[in-house]
């Protein structure tokens, strides 16, 4: 088929590959990545002709840079992101006076090795996975190509595709599976007919990015501006750029809200004008918190948008996304190779679910303090946040991420299972960095008793080694030494001394040194590998 004038894919449209990705946002561009990485054959479907060039996202946080750690991006790109900082603890609520009511700490290096919290410039990062996922083996982009529709079988997927500017010219892609990562308004979602879940939030809000022309110094990276006059969020969205957003309120039309001279009448009080800034880019955007009910229909999954949307005040949207992607492409990878039955499949959706249905619940729960317009509730609120904080200039700690949901993909129900695994800065060999860079990602087996190699037999040691397990001693007496005391302090939180991570970066196990033998075995009973006979 010819490409219509003024469209471009990167390669031919190949009929048949192992999954079909529709969608080439950084989900599904991270999505093939991985993919590609796993040795599969991946053909990425995007509807439009060329990379969105403005910011949406602009906050991501340390579980999502451990996992671009893991596809390579953080191995040359580190310096898209800029870490949180500022005076009150990165993150902070203010009343209409200005007053502080609250302070959290985001300026802090995370469980996961990375800054808590990180501002970055979405177009940017979307480059760097588009070049990584097109110079992987296997991974095709189409871009200037449409979704319209699919059917199903029990051995795969034939999705129907067309060029965006010739819908009625189709094309048929046949794939083993196929991951519908295509946004808010998934064409993938509709033609299955999922419903959508919705938590009765919405709020629309203008969104204004700009590129100060001198340096700025703000109080903190974000800054929850909680004025009935006006609700307003300050963000720093990354190396050059920061970013407002002021909610509509019932007097303005959303036409209105959109204009240009609006965005620099609502940031001309903190001192942002003309002469100070470039304006970027300004949108009106409906905020909402709203899930898919169900991520999967036989062979098709939903990852991102396609399956979650949420307030942007905790900047966890991007997030959830790149989480999809991690927890479903280590499954794919697995039962693609023989290595894990496809039931473990089964267990993507609920995980997922739970885990970003509390996010979402939490991101809402913050919306509904920050978008108060009325002044008496408003003053209320204001009493009350303050009662709670005895003494608000202290800085306080967000709550951990929530555990996956249920049924998950885990052994046991101690209180570390289904929660995220740490990452150190150690040393080996002369080696210094974090720990997924000198001793492996993948599975991880990690003690802080003694070697975990030691306690396993033959056939178990061979068969975690064949799944691309690693496992380290970092008591101190092997051969990886920790370098921060991350380990030390996540066993003592969690009363143990040894857990057996996924590949996601969430604990299957946790328990005692001794446990380990029982940890590999649940750990085979649960993948049901179709080439282990044990």
């Amino acid at each position: 088929m010819t490409i219509p004038p003024g469209l471009r894919a990167h390669a031919p449209l190949r009929p048949t590959v192992d999954c079909v990705v529709v969608g080439g946002g950084p989900v599904g561009l991270l999505t093939a990545l991985f993919l590609g990485q796993s040795g599969l054959r991946v053909s990425v479907v995007e509807r439009q002709p060329r990379r969105y060039p403005l910011p949406r996202a602009c906050t991501i946080d340390h579980e999502a840079l451990r996992i671009l750690q893991a596809a390579g991006v953080m191995t040359d790109h580190a310096d898209l992101f800029e870490p949180s900082q500022g005076e009150r603890g990165g993150y902070e609520f203010r009343n209409g006076k200005g007053e502080l009511l609250q302070a959290i700490d985001w300026n802090r290096a995370a469980e996961s090795g990375w800054a808590n919290t990180n501002g970055f410039h979405q177009p940017d990062l979307e480059a760097v996975l588009e070049e990584l996922a097109l110079a992987t083996p296997g991974v095709t982009l189409h871009r200037g190509w449409s979704f319209h529709g699919l059917t199903q079988d029990d051995t795969g997927v034939t999705a129907h595709v067309a060029p965006t500017e010739e819908p009625g010219a189709l094309s048929h892609l046949r794939s083993r599976w196929l991951i519908g990562a295509d946004g808010a308004r998934s064409a993938v979602r509709t033609h299955l007919g999922i419903d959508v879940g919705d938590s009765g939030f919405e709020a629309d809000w203008l969104v204004v990015d700009y590129q100060p022309l001198a340096e700025e110094k703000w109080s903190a990276f974000v800054t929850q501006y909680c004025d009935p006059e006006q609700p307003a969020t300050a963000v720093n969205s990354g190396p050059g750029r920061r970013r407002f957003e002021f909610m509509r309120r019932t007097d303005t039309t959303v036409e209105e809200l959109g204009r240009d001279s609006t965005a620099w009448r609502l940031m001309a009080p903190w001192g942002v004008t003309e002469k100070t800034a470039r304006l970027e880019r300004h949108a009106v955007y409906t905020f909402r918190g709203q899930w898919a009910r169900s991520w999967r229909s036989g062979n098709v999954f939903l990852a991102g948008d396609a399956a979650h949307l949420m307030p942007p005040f905790l900047g966890q949207g991007l997030c959830a996304g790149l989480r999809d992607a991690r927890a479903l492409t280590w499954r794919l990878g697995m039962v693609h190779r023989g290595t894990a039955a496809p039931e473990v499949l089964d267990t993507y959706g609920p995980e997922r679910m739970g885990h970003v249905r509390t996010i979402i619940d939490e991101a809402v729960a913050a919306g509904r303090v920050i978008c108060e317009l009325d002044a008496d509730r408003a003053a209320a609120r204001d009493t009350e946040m303050k009662r709670r904080s005895s003494a608000p200039e202290a800085i306080t700690r967000e709550p951990p991420h929530p555990r996956l949901g249920h049924p998950s993909l885990t052994a046991g129900h101690g209180e570390a299972t289904g929660r995220l695994a740490p990452q150190a800065r150690v040393e080996e060999a002369g080696r210094e960095g974090l720990f997924d860079d000198i001793a492996g990602g993948g599975w991880q087996l990690i003690s802080g008793a003694g070697d975990p190699a030691a306690l396993l037999g033959e056939d178990d040691a061979a068969w975690f080694r064949a799944i691309g397990g690693v496992t380290a001693d970092v008591s101190g007496e092997g051969s990886v030494h920790e370098l921060d005391g991350t380990y030390a302090r996540w066993f003592a939180r969690h009363a143990c001394t040894a857990f057996l991570a996924r590949p996601d970066f969430y604990v299957f196990a946790a328990g005692a040194h001794e446990d380990i033998p029982a940890f590999v075995a649940r750990l085979r009973r649960a993948l049901r590998p179709r080439t282990d006979d044990g």
